[in-house]
């Protein structure tokens, strides 16, 4: 409470809430607390003080510290927004690669970070790819993402182990719905970002209607940090704004960064005030000086906006356009002077296994206990690529950890540091790394410690969405043994590898169901079937899992009586089926109220077993029979011709002819359906729903989107994320899960009844 204080900033009061006086991680560095002596383990050991005497300095980051720092750092966007064009423009910058290819692979080549070639085929990102670069003195981590809904997990895991981000935005259409749904992936794990305005040579560019998107559909209390020099077909490069500099690209790809002054005009200064205001909002420091009339230089500047960044409170944004090289090495600076290194990474916390998971908080010491989690898993003919973060600790070749979840001991065969589909080997990796392990068996999201000094704990895991849409899939009739045993081989790849495909065979159709998150991920992984391990596969839609149910109690007694010579059959039963209600409506219930043995103990299990495998496919269209109750009151035996089988098979009869007594009907799974969208589709929306035979439920607001509520049968809701998609211009997204089985219309029972061939053999 001691560390608040009001201060007025632009005519109104804000509440300040950075206490002083607390010795900060950088200090603590500084101070000596952690030692080592190997080359990696300095490198991050000096990060806080680097970075921060980096920061604070007016110079480009050619010459900002001897001392190595470490960024790790996730590139996220929409779709098409320019995230793996940047990062290839990133990795040229920086000399890891000497030429610049198109994403598309129109030049034969295509973008380092698709390797893939359905990636270049597709011209989009696919999987996520790892690598790293030096930026002056900073070794930077990079992690590109994909843009499309679809592989949104390859985005949740990489921003679960992430320290920063730059968030990617098309200064034509700004803030759309992949890019709401990366904002809320950073929230959720909260991620520092600066954002990077591209596309700026595009007819229609605006990036101030872009920040006031920002600033509106995300929340986000945003500013610009530099001002584009043109826009269109005459952007040539941006204003800095803290140190009111003018930045040209000049060279044949932009290399030459050309810094001259900037006659500066009223714009420029109204959009530094308006910078300068905007960060006092969030930082003390500054509105103290900003309110006491102090020139607000460069350097100050720098340094609240980096606090602020790494408090999450301010979202610095850049300009340019990747495609043109224009804004790219700015952008980097920002990246290294605003966003944080490992060591700075606050609130980093473990779970004790042992402990009822308590939470231990983890320092990015090289000289403690190693900590490392799994995030994502590659297969490959030679064997597993693991990609790890390390949370703490020394990671070495030939070194033994243990996975915390399986307690079992592993060595470290090989330890490789990726630059998109290249390893290359390295000895070892210390706290803050991001590599990768060769040849260890292991699960997304294990953690791994020192087998040497276990203490059980594991780090959290990322939030995994469900999947939305399934399809039926198997080789094509007569494939070769060899066509099926890779089948079932790939199927349990690509599920190990990504977590939100799910498999499984549907009990009544016998179909192998491929679950994931839209059409576009079945439609690769069908793809990757054929071309990864030679399976051709047929694809259909899976069937609905009808249900049938009475609507009337029924009241049978029914006589089974055979004989053929010698010892015959003979068993009777009288059984009352009645409907369950409510809450029981999913369960079948059988009740024995025989009295005064009339019939013997031992044969009614028979009658149970009779009447269960008549629901189990139903006499109506051969769908499962839920909601009954049957109860057995009566019956007859003979003391030679009675048995088990014999009361098995009076029970069958009796529930075919109780099924019908008691007028069943056909019944279908309704789903409850939660859209969000923005209120300029809801009319479209809502039509669309009715004409689904949906039943609108609830109309609301999430933030400031519009929410609608629904109930409608599965069996229309198959491809309806394309549907929604096309609908909302990609800007609506949707849930569905099970909510109450229904009866289906007459029309539709009467159609589904007609292709069904009751079997009343015994």
């Amino acid at each position: 409470a001691s560390g608040r204080r009001r201060v007025a900033v632009r005519g109104g009061l804000k509440m300040l809430l950075r206490p002083r006086g607390a010795l900060s991680a950088t200090q603590a560095l500084r101070r000596g607390r952690h030692l080592t002596t190997t080359p990696f383990c300095r490198r991050f050991l000096s990060s806080q003080a680097a970075a921060v005497d980096d920061s604070d300095s007016d110079s480009t980051s050619s010459s900002t510290s001897s001392t190595y720092v470490t960024r790790n750092i996730g590139i996220s966007a929409h779709i098409d927004s320019g995230k793996t064009t940047l990062t290839e423009r990133i990795l040229y910058f920086t000399g890891r690669i000497k030429s610049i290819h198109d994403v598309r692979g129109r030049d034969g080549v295509g973008a380092k970070m698709d390797s893939m070639d359905l990636e270049r085929e597709k011209g989009i990102t696919i999987q996520s790819a790892a690598t790293h670069c030096l930026w002056g003195k900073t070794h930077v981590n990079i992690i590109d993402t994909p843009g499309h809904v679809d592989f949104t997990i390859e985005v949740e895991r990489a921003l679960r182990v992430l320290d920063g981000a730059v968030l990617v935005l098309c200064g034509v259409a700004g803030v759309q719905s992949q890019s709401l749904t990366v904002d809320r992936q950073m929230k959720r794990y909260d991620i520092p970002r600066v954002a990077f305005i591209n596309k700026l040579d595009r007819m229609g560019a605006d990036p101030w209607r872009v920040i006031e998107m920002i600033r509106g559909q995300m929340a986000l209390n945003a500013a610009a940090v530099q001002i584009p020099i043109g826009l269109e077909g005459a952007h040539v490069g941006v204003v800095d704004l803290a140190r009111r500099v003018a930045i040209t690209f000049d060279g044949d790809k932009g290399e030459k960064v050309v810094e001259k002054d900037f006659e500066w005009t009223d714009d420029a200064e109204q959009k530094r005030t308006e910078l300068v205001e905007r960060v006092c909002d969030v930082d003390d420091e500054l509105a103290e000086a900003y309110l006491n009339g102090d020139e607000i230089g460069a350097e100050a500047l720098h340094s609240a906006i980096r606090r602020a960044t790494r408090a999450r409170l301010f979202v610095p944004v850049f300009m340019g356009s990747a495609y043109k090289n224009k804004g790219v090495q700015p952008l980097l600076d920002g990246v290294v002077r605003y966003l944080p290194s490992p060591a700075e990474r606050e609130d980093v916390v473990a779970l004790a296994v042992d402990d009822k998971e308590r939470e231990v908080a983890i320092t990015c010491s090289p000289s403690e206990p190693l900590l490392a989690l799994a995030f994502k898993l590659e297969e490959s003919r030679f064997g597993q690529l693991t990609y790890v973060r390390i949370y703490r600790g020394t990671l070495k070749k030939g070194m033994h950890v243990a996975n915390v979840r399986t307690r079992k001991q592993v060595k470290v065969p090989r330890l490789v540091r990726m630059h998109s589909d290249e390893m290359e080997e390295i000895d070892s990796a210390c706290a803050g790394d991001v590599v990768a392990m060769f040849g260890i068996d292991c699960a997304s999201m294990d953690t791994f410690e020192e087998a040497a000094n276990r203490q059980r704990l594991a780090m959290s895991s990322m939030f995994v969405p469900r999947p939305v849409i399934s399809l039926a899939v198997a080789p094509k009739k007569g494939s070769a043994p060899t066509v099926i045993d890779n089948f079932s081989a790939a199927l349990q790849r690509f599920t190990k590898e990504d977590p939100t495909l799910r498999v499984h065979t549907d009990p009544e159709s016998k179909q192998t169901i491929l679950s994931g998150m839209g059409e576009l991920h079945l439609d690769i992984i069908v793809d990757r079937l054929r071309r990864e391990f030679g399976v051709e596969a047929n694809v259909g839609a899976p069937q609905v899992s009808y249900r049938e149910a009475i609507t009337a109690p029924a009241e049978i007694d029914y006589t089974h009586k055979k004989q053929s010579g010698g010892s015959g059959q003979f068993a009777r039963c009288k059984v009352i089926f009645t409907p369950l209600e409510g809450d029981e409506s999913t369960d079948f219930e059988f009740v024995s109220e025989i009295k005064g043995g009339a019939i013997p103990r031992e044969y009614i299990p028979g009658v149970q077993k009779g009447i269960e495998s008549v629901l189990s496919s139903g006499v109506l269209a051969g769908y499962p029979v839920l909601g009954l109750r049957a109860t057995l009151v009566d019956g007859a035996f003979h003391d030679v011709d009675s048995s088990v089988l014999a009361f098995e098979i009076a029970g069958r009869a009796a529930t075919r002819e109780g099924l019908r007594k008691g007028k069943v009907r056909l019944m279908e799974p309704m789903m409850k359906v939660d859209i969000t969208t923005p209120e300029e589709y809801m009319g479209d929306i809502i039509g669309d729903i009715n004409s689904r035979r949906g039943a609108i439920g609830d109309l609301g607001e999430r933030g400031n989107a519009k929410t609608v509520r629904a109930t409608v049968p599965l069996a229309n809701m198959f491809q309806y994320v394309s549907s929604l998609r096309s609908m909302s211009k990609g800007r609506a997204s949707y849930s569905m899960e099970l909510a109450q089985y229904d009866f289906v219309p007459p029309n539709v029972e009467k159609e589904l009844t007609a292709k069904f061939n009751p079997d009343d053999d015994d």
